[in-house]
C-alpha cells in the first residue's frame, strides 16, 4: 500500500498513525540526525516506520508492535515497499522487549517514542541506555490533545495517562544528559539529543 492508502486504512480502521505534520518533522529528523539504526515503539501498520526508511537507504529498523493484527499488516507494508530486508518486526510488548534489547547491549542512534502514552516515562531510563551517545529520541503525542497543557481539571479516565506525560516532559527537559527540543505541531513532539 502506498502511504496515502494507509492513511486512508488507518482512518477508516481507527488504527492511531502519526498525523501529516508531524510526520514531515518525523522524516526532517531522521534526515536531520543522519540516523542509520532506528528503534520504534509503536508500529501499528508500518506507517512511520516506512516514513523512516524512505528518508536513506542505509537505515535499518527495528520496530516493536504488540496488537498481532496491525504487526500482520505492517510486515505486509514493508514487504510491498520492499522494506523487509532492513525491518525487524518485533511482536509483544514494548515495556519487556526493550529491556530484553538493553540486555542484548543493543544501541540505537534514533528511538522514535510513538507507543502506549502513559508508559513513555517507564521507558524512559531503558531508552537512554539503548541511545548511542549523541542519538535522537522522539516521542510523538506529548501533549495528548492539549491535555498536558491544559490548566483545567483532566477527567479520571485521562489522569493518569496526563500526569505521566506531564512527568515525561518535565524529566526529559531537566536531565542533564539530554538536550531536548519540544514542539508545538498538531499533537505535539519532542527531540532529545543524548549528550
Amino acid at each position: 500500500m502506498e502511504l496515502k492508502e494507509l492513511r486512508k486504512y488507518a482512518s477508516e480502521n481507527s488504527v492511531p498513525v502519526i498525523r501529516e505534520k508531524s510526520s514531515l518533522l518525523l522524516a526532517d529528523l531522521v534526515k536531520k540526525h543522519k540516523a542509520k539504526n532506528i528503534l520504534e515503539i509503536g508500529t501499528a501498520i508500518g506507517y512511520s516506520g516506512s516514513i523512516m526508511l524512505e528518508c536513506g537507504e542505509d537505515i535499518k529498523l527495528t520496530t516493536i508492535e504488540k496488537n498481532t493484527q496491525s504487526a500482520s499488516i505492517a510486515r505486509k507494508t514493508f514487504f510491498e515497499k520492499g522494506f523487509e530486508k532492513r525491518t525487524c518486526l518485533i511482536e509483544g510488548d514494548a515495556k519487556e522487549v526493550i529491556a530484553n534489547l538493553a540486555k542484548e547491549k543493543k544501541q540505537y542512534d534514533f528511538i522514535f517514542l510513538d507507543g502506549p502514552k502513559g508508559q513513555y516515562i517507564k521507558y524512559l531510563p531503558v531508552l537512554k541506555g539503548l541511545l548511542t551517545n549523541g542519538g535522537v529520541l522522539v516521542a510523538d503525542n506529548i501533549f495528548l490533545h492539549g491535555m498536558v497543557l491544559s490548566e483545567e481539571k483532566i477527567c479520571h479516565k485521562h489522569r493518569t495517562m496526563v500526569n505521566n506525560l506531564r512527568k515525561f516532559i518535565e524529566a526529559i527537559t531537566h536531565d542533564n544528559e539530554l538536550e531536548t527540543k519540544l514542539y508545538d505541531i498538531e499533537d505535539g513532539m519532542s527531540e532529545s539529543i543524548k549528550k
